[in-house]
């Protein structure tokens, strides 16, 4: 009874026409299949390139074109990454193919190839620095490896979310301040800032020109320290109204104010730390089980980083549904954080946010009613319909009740 009660809230806060609900049902399926068969495609020509002694051969190539360790390393990082995203291409281009189909993209072919060059360089030169420490790693400490590398590991990541919005994201996106393009917007944006009791100045607003490759939707804040920022795209301008951008932006807000962001990384700190534990242990049995057969006499060899990122892939894709769990109670805190935000700031903190979850629906066709295991595995947020339903019925200013994050 209380289930199908539920299951009516939902449908009742978000709810689509018969033709957009045929789109979202078609584009979510197309979107789940694509998805389970990236990850298990990855899996397997990993699996190919070591069985068909592909890795052997690379390795071969790599030591034979110089006597360099740098060289070698180098060289061996790219062949692998050239085949791998030669062999993932076609899954990709069919992604951005119905992206495209289905409304969600208007990116061109030749913009979405820059994007992919942009991100194989990336990959390559950042990837062949972390290749050249594991290896250093682990002929100094062969069997402590996976402890010793897992620390600058982590230290990437940090140092990533502080570089990201200054020196990565400008690759792909163009932003401009908010303040010029939207001051009526800006002073909006301050007064949910300052009841989150957070500091970002004007000139640490920005507009990001998503409208150019996207017809999506968000407001965001980034960055730690002095690159934290927020982040508002074109299209959300376009498309919802200031209550609605504000909410939007509360909820992002609510991550750094409860501390999400820290809490995540330590999060993902402890679940890499045992991956990697784990990668160590399962690399190792398969080096002794098959590496005679594959061309691997040993974790040293170069060949032996496709056996480590074969194992990491499994552990991933393994793990997902664990990270998401924890996921999903995060933004449900993010969602609670950001109707509290704004209240006192817009007249109906219920009503916006059930609209604007709506709105994010309608626009990236967000099938409804999702499948439950596909849901627990992938869906890094609560679904839009419970998100909705919860939004529209969430006041804790009536009598006897009490808001969690601000007082009254």
């Amino acid at each position: 009874m209380r289930a199908s009660q539920q299951t009516s809230q939902s449908a009742a806060a978000y709810s689509l026409p018969p033709d957009k609900l045929k789109q979202a049902i078609d584009y979510s399926r197309v979107r789940v299949v694509l998805g389970f068969a990236e990850s298990g495609w990855g899996i397997l020509q990993l699996v190919l390139i070591l069985a068909l002694g592909i890795a052997a051969w690379m390795e071969r190539v790599a030591v034979g074109a110089s006597g360099n360790r740098w060289a070698q390393g180098f060289l061996f990082t790219f062949l692998l990454l050239l085949i791998i995203t030669i062999l993932t291409l076609p899954l990709d281009m069919i992604g951005h193919h119905e992206a495209v189909a289905y409304g969600q993209s208007v990116q061109g072919w030749g913009s979405w190839f820059g994007d992919q060059a942009k991100s194989f360089g990336l990959t390559f030169v950042l990837g062949g620095l972390f290749v050249m420490l594991l290896f250093w790693v682990m002929r100094k400490s062969p069997r402590r490896w996976w402890f010793w590398f897992w620390i600058p590991a982590i230290a990437a990541v940090i140092f990533g979310v502080f570089i990201s919005p200054v020196l990565i994201d400008p690759l792909f996106y163009k932003f401009q301040p908010l303040e010029k393009t939207d001051p009526t917007l800006v002073a909006q944006l301050e007064q949910v800032v300052q009841r989150g009791g957070i500091s970002i100045p004007p000139d640490h607003m920005f507009l990001m020109q998503a409208s150019a490759k996207v017809t999506g939707l968000n407001a965001y804040v980034t960055g730690i320290g002095p690159s934290k920022r927020v982040v508002v795209w074109d299209t959300t301008i376009q498309k919802a109204t200031p209550n609605e951008i504000l909410f939007i932006f509360g909820h992002e807000m609510g991550h750094y104010v409860l501390g999400h962001i820290r809490a995540t990384i330590e999060f993902s700190a402890a679940l890499l730390l045992i991956e990697f534990y784990l990668m160590y242990l399962a690399t190792g049995w398969l080096i002794r089980r098959y590496g005679p057969a594959w061309g691997v006499p040993s974790q040293h060899d170069w060949s032996a980083l496709v056996v480590l990122v074969l194992v990491l892939s499994i552990l991933s894709f393994v793990s997902e549904p664990i990270f998401n769990s924890y996921s999903r109670i995060q933004e449900h805190a993010a969602d609670v954080y950001g109707q509290e935000a704004i209240h006192g700031i817009v007249a109906d903190p219920q009503t916006t946010a059930q609209q604007a979850f709506q709105l994010l629906g309608e626009t990236s066709l967000v099938n409804p009613s999702p499948n439950r295991f596909v849901e627990f595995w992938t869906f890094s947020h609560p679904s839009i319909s419970e998100r909705a339903a919860f939004a529209a019925t969430y006041n804790p200013w009536l009598p006897g009740h009490h808001p969690k994050y601000f007082q009254h």
